[in-house]
């Protein structure tokens, strides 16, 4: 069966795809590479043994879009597409809505158009959505009973691009769709070829501790120590990239077997701080971590991490890799490639 993976070349898109070859599925990566690079393409190859097909263009074209489910008339579709820094996003709130909701919206009315040329289709659409939707919870772990709410417009995307999934598929009870929560992906392919690259200065706490330690930045600001947490510094869930890969596969596998649609959060299910962070990475590298202690951030929470629960019991899912393996699979990526795909 073919999966088509929007944004299937950035990072956790690449991931998935390896994921889906080993289980079996034929995935299809569509991507414009304005958020990563087409080197991609041949690390896919050498670590599946085959080459992955790359459709090239913007989620943004809904003509082309059908033109593409036409053509390799996949039989699900994880939409991975759009923008995710949250600083940018207040920064440039427009560009967000643009690209994350209006892709959003183009995808489901291909899908839609397409579907209705083959009778009793069953549109097949798993979302990346994010912790994100939680906005400051009243306390952890989190289950998708939460109520949701957002701190910003990276936020309020993808509570939007929920709540039009919730309403089309009340609206047409054939599509099937799995919206999962991530908590905060991490890590990189076991076999260092892959791994995130972000343009810039990183927005996420590992990149940036991993160009730390390989001498790309002089060090790391902590932002805030005064946090009610046992360091004093912020709690997160961080979650094996390969292990949020293999969540993808449960979730089309679910729904392809013809389950109702489902929300389920993506998470390890306990929290690590930063300064927890910093020392698992010092010992994975073997390198010290340099940090300053700066102001708390404005929209920061003070700890934020998953009950995992549900997609254990719905998926058969749950993380297995520690933090310590996050760590190390980080470095052997940043060291192998200290500039990112950039590097070759």
């Amino acid at each position: 069966m073919k999966i088509l993976l929007t944004g299937g070349a950035g990072y956790i898109g690449s991931h998935t795809a390896v994921a889906l070859v080993e289980a079996g599925f034929e995935p299809v990566v569509l991507d414009n590479f304005a958020n990563s690079h087409p080197l991609v393409l041949e690390r896919l190859a050498d670590i599946v043994g085959q080459q992955i097909p790359l459709e090239r263009g913007n989620v943004l074209d809904t003509p082309w879009l059908e033109d593409v489910l036409r053509r390799h008339q996949p039989a699900g579709v994880v939409h991975f597409a759009g923008d995710k820094a949250v600083g940018e996003s207040v920064a440039n709130p427009l560009k967000y809505f643009h690209n994350n909701i209006g892709g959003a919206v183009s995808l489901m009315r291909a899908m839609e158009t397409v579907a209705a040329e083959t009778p009793d289709a069953s549109p097949t659409l798993v979302f990346s959505s994010s912790a994100t939707v939680y906005g400051d919870p009243a306390s952890v772990p989190i289950t998708e009973d939460f109520p949701r709410s957002h701190t910003n417009p990276y936020g309020h995307t993808k509570l939007v691009i929920e709540d039009m999934l919730y309403a089309l598929h009340a609206a047409r009870p054939a599509w099937r769709v799995g919206v999962l929560r991530y908590f905060n992906p991490v890590g990189a392919h076991v076999s260092g070829l892959m791994g995130e690259d972000p343009a810039g200065i990183p927005n996420n706490l590992m990149p940036y501790v991993a160009q730390v330690a390989v001498g790309q930045r002089d060090h790391l600001n902590v932002f805030g120590n005064d946090y009610p947490t046992p360091d004093g510094t912020g709690v997160r869930d961080y979650i094996h990239v390969q292990d949020l890969a293999d969540g993808h596969v449960a979730a089309i596998k679910r729904l392809l077997g013809g389950s109702t649609s489902f929300t389920v959060n993506l998470g390890a299910g306990r929290g690590h701080s930063v300064l927890e962070l910093v020392s698992a990475f010092e010992r994975a590298s073997g390198r010290k971590v340099p940090y300053r202690i700066a102001p708390r951030r404005a929209g920061d929470v003070a700890q934020c991490w998953a009950d995992p629960g549900l997609a254990q019991r719905l998926l058969g899912w749950r993380a297995t890799r520690s933090l310590d393996d996050m760590c190390a699979d980080t470095w052997r990526w940043q060291s192998g490639n200290p500039n990112g795909y950039r590097s070759s």
